[in-house]
């Protein structure tokens, strides 16, 4: 009976004790579970926190184990991530559109003279015509074509502001052009990689006309192939004999690609380029937007 007795109060005891240790251990977890203090935790900026939070200002505070924890700020039925910085993104895209479609002079590129047929892939043209049995293409790519300018940083930090605001000048592309000259009986296409030096691009008054454009290298190349082959001899013209280099100069003024020919392409690769670049804001947009 005495043991029995033993046995009651020492489980007891145990009982007691159990309940004690427990009651003084949940202070110790509480932290884990409960929401974090601004003052002993960092701001939780673009993380799992912020996914879930309503703004900084907000008495809202997100649950550790939340099901909507991952869920967008704003919901379009697409499941992708919205937030407040892609709502004010996407509004700013729509004012630039609307102003580069105010300052583009045409919807449809303007035409070359001289017979030039024009086919655009993306980025890229291409202009074709034939003369007396020969086939003249030149192509460009209007992706960086539009050169910095900076003749106009300088000046902003050399020399104050006027009073009177000067007009912005016009974005001019100047791409890279490749022209291939191909005679029916050959077998490679003699090849012109030409481009458009910024010391050409415009002349004072007084100062004589000289070529807008240079040609950098000259090569033959199998016909057709768009590839420049390493294998095939490049000329250089950076040590060129001049009188060699005006031949090849005239060589293709007689086909058509002289001054005219190129301010005209200058004009056509301007509004590729932009049409392209109003474009691709407008891809932006749908992206950012979700639409």
């Amino acid at each position: 009976m005495l043991k029995s007795v033993v046995r009651v109060v020492g489980a007891a005891v145990r009982i007691s004790s159990a309940t004690t240790s427990t009651a003084r251990a949940l202070p110790l977890s509480c932290p884990t579970l409960c929401a974090p203090s601004s003052a002993t935790t960092r701001p939780f900026t673009r993380s799992l926190w912020m996914l879930n939070s309503k703004g900084a200002s907000s008495d809202y505070r997100p649950k550790l184990f939340s099901s909507k924890a991952m869920n967008p700020l704003v919901s379009c039925g697409c499941g992708a991530l919205h937030t407040e910085g892609d709502k004010a993104f996407g509004a700013f895209l729509s004012d630039e559109i609307k102003e580069e479609a105010k300052i583009q002079k045409s919807k449809t590129l303007p035409k070359m003279s001289g017979g030039w047929e024009l086919e655009m892939n993306g980025t890229e043209a291409k202009l074709s015509r034939n003369v007396a049995g020969e086939k003249i293409t030149v192509t460009f790519n209007v992706n960086n074509s539009i050169p910095p300018n900076f003749e106009e940083e300088a000046a902003d930090q050399g020399q104050q502001k006027s009073a009177a605001p000067e007009e912005e000048e016009d974005i001019v592309s100047t791409p890279n052009f490749v022209v291939e000259v191909t005679k029916q009986a050959a077998k490679h296409s003699l090849v012109f990689d030409c481009h458009f030096p910024e010391d050409e691009m415009s002349h004072g008054e007084g100062e004589e006309e000289s070529d807008i454009f240079a040609i950098r290298e000259v090569s033959f190349q199998p016909e057709g192939d768009t590839d420049w082959k390493e294998t095939s001899y490049t000329l250089s013209t950076d040590s060129l004999d001049w009188a060699l280099y005006d031949h090849l100069m005239d060589f293709l003024a007689d086909r058509g690609i002289d001054n005219t020919f190129a301010d005209e392409l200058m004009e056509l690769s301007t509004a590729a380029e932009h049409q392209e670049y109003i474009k691709f804001l407008e891809d932006l947009q749908g992206f950012v937007k979700c639409n």
